[in-house]
């Protein structure tokens, strides 16, 4: 039995995807970013020039609680998690999104893999996160 989800105080997915799906014991959470319901983003600020600032470890703060808002519509948490798959835009980025990751996950957390990639949907976003937790009904 499986059941998919779309959260109405989330952003919208881009696409015809859910924000999760169960499928039996298993809880599968789409890529996340910082995205909020508004379309705005967290971890972003753009002053008058134009000029751009692009936070890490407020964009992975935000990717995190995100997936634990998610999780909690099928009645999981964090610590459900069992992996995580992380892709950054910079791995300049690596240590300040390690060091957000530490806040929330400790070495008994989930396994993950974190990697490098060319971009993601919006130039204004450094990480993108997946998410698999297990949580019997």
């Amino acid at each position: 039995m499986s059941n998919a989800t779309t959260l109405s105080d989330k952003a919208t997915p881009r696409g015809k995807f859910p924000h999760i799906k169960r499928a039996g014991d298993f809880l599968f959470v789409s890529g996340t970013s910082s995205r909020r319901k508004d379309n705005t983003f967290a971890g972003v600020e753009v002053d008058a020039m134009g000029a751009t600032r692009l936070d890490i470890k407020a964009q992975t703060r935000a990717v995190i609680e995100n997936i634990r808002d998610i999780l909690a519509a099928e009645g999981a948490t964090l610590t459900d998690c069992v992996e995580i798959t992380s892709y950054l835009v910079d791995m300049n980025d690596f240590a300040g999104y390690n060091e957000v990751w530490a806040e929330y996950f400790n070495a008994n957390g989930p396994t993950r893999t974190t990697v490098a990639v060319h971009q993601l949907p919006h130039p204004h976003l450094r990480i993108e996160m997946k998410a698999v937790a297990f949580k019997p009904r």
